[in-house]
């Protein structure tokens, strides 16, 4: 049995998609690997189909489960943790625009079994110059810490332990939300776990490429809150 099921939820953004798949593929760790195709564009369906024997993972098309369009979260969830659980396996979440080490899922593993209390357990990220980045670019002090952290751990490259998975059921997650690492993680220390940000476990992050609009965050604030608020986007 797998001590890991790794998850990748993907919605097109075909090349940091292709890199996140074979980096998990070329990780040590006893796991299996998910992936969870989001209504991709027919290139990016095709390539996962044709890659899930070279690369050895278990491909979901959501489109032939439910007819709720993109961004389809909650539902992912709620099948990782089905599958967990049938598995007695902790759950990574690794998604499309991260790229992991060779032994990221293992670091994360080995950590989960020697902090107390584990709920959950972040890689945190950093950009191609190294540096944190987001959604860690909060934290200023380059080091090699194991941190119990009150912030919130997105799901970029997080590690769900098995215990917290049995205590917590994602039926429970809400209709109306897009997103939920940061109702998880408040769950997690609600239910009396604790969640650490793991310094030493660092991976490289690509922010938002495949939900490029949201790029508007940045370069222009006004027109991102049109899309989130008039369009309805990016429900957290």
């Amino acid at each position: 049995m797998p001590e890991a099921l790794v998850i990748t939820p993907v919605k097109d953004s075909l090349e940091t998609t292709k890199k996140t798949i074979q980096s998990v593929n070329a990780s040590e760790g006893n796991f299996l690997h998910v992936v969870f195709n989001d209504f991709s564009l027919e290139e990016t369906r095709q390539y996962l189909e044709n890659s899930k024997t070279v690369y050895g993972f278990e491909l979901v098309n959501l489109e032939d489960m439910t007819s709720n369009p993109s961004p389809n979260y909650k539902l992912v969830l709620q099948l990782a943790q089905k599958k967990a659980l049938e598995l007695k396996a902790s759950l990574i979440i690794i998604e499309s625009d991260v790229i992991v080490k060779k032994d990221t899922i293992v670091n994360l593993l080995e950590i989960s079994r020697t902090v107390n209390l584990p709920g959950m357990v972040g890689a945190i990220t950093v950009g191609a110059d190294g540096m944190y980045n987001f959604p860690y670019n909060y934290v200023k002090k380059k080091s090699a810490e194991i941190l119990e952290t009150r912030h919130s751990l997105s799901f970029c490259c997080t590690l769900l332990t098995n215990e917290f998975l049995n205590r917590f059921d994602f039926k429970e997650l809400s209709s109306k939300k897009d997103w939920f690492d940061i109702y998880i993680s408040r769950r997690s220390k609600k239910l009396g776990f604790k969640n650490y940000l793991a310094k030493n476990n660092e991976v490289l992050h690509l922010p938002h490429s495949s939900r490029p609009w949201k790029q508007l965050k940045y370069t222009n604030p006004l027109k991102y809150y049109i899309y989130k608020y008039l369009k309805n986007r990016d429900r957290i």
